[in-house]
């Protein structure tokens, strides 16, 4: 199996929350023949989340450690700048010969580039909030974890 982590899943993580323990041992992420990735823009919104919180060296040591137990994605390719502009135009319900059945969607840039790499590494997006569901199965696959 192979997995993009959104932000939130590492910032559930970093917060102990008992969503990440669900995660870990539904997916069996450090099971052999399990590729885990993490693109370089959620490495860099976390970064901007330690910075405006002021977090202490201790949690961005943490922070370090758990993306090096992951394989980081900080290369966009042609494929995924293609990607990141299909998923844009059918978010928007304007890519031709893919309706969209809801309204349409203003995703956020980063949350494109996100989803554009799991799309193009054929990878299961992870995620606990609802902004990639309308994607899901069209450009990729979404697993959702609810926060409680």
């Amino acid at each position: 199996m192979k997995y993009v982590l959104d932000t939130n899943i590492i910032l559930s993580y970093l917060r102990k929350n008992d969503v990440w323990g669900l995660i870990e041992t539904s997916l069996q992420f450090f099971d052999s023949g399990t590729k885990v990735y993490i693109p370089a823009i959620v490495i860099g919104e976390l970064q901007s989340i330690a910075i405006q919180n002021k977090w202490g060296v201790n949690k961005q040591n943490e922070l370090q450690l758990f993306i090096t137990e992951f394989i980081k994605i900080d290369i966009i390719s042609d494929e995924v700048i293609n990607r990141y502009a299909e998923i844009d135009a059918f978010s928007q319900g304007r890519l031709e010969g893919k309706a969209l059945n809801y309204s349409a969607r203003n995703m956020g840039k980063n949350d494109l580039w996100i989803a554009a790499t799991a799309s193009i590494l054929n990878a299961t997006l992870i995620t606990t909030d609802k902004d990639f569901q309308h994607l899901h199965p069209n450009f990729l696959q979404v697993a959702y974890f609810e926060i409680k």
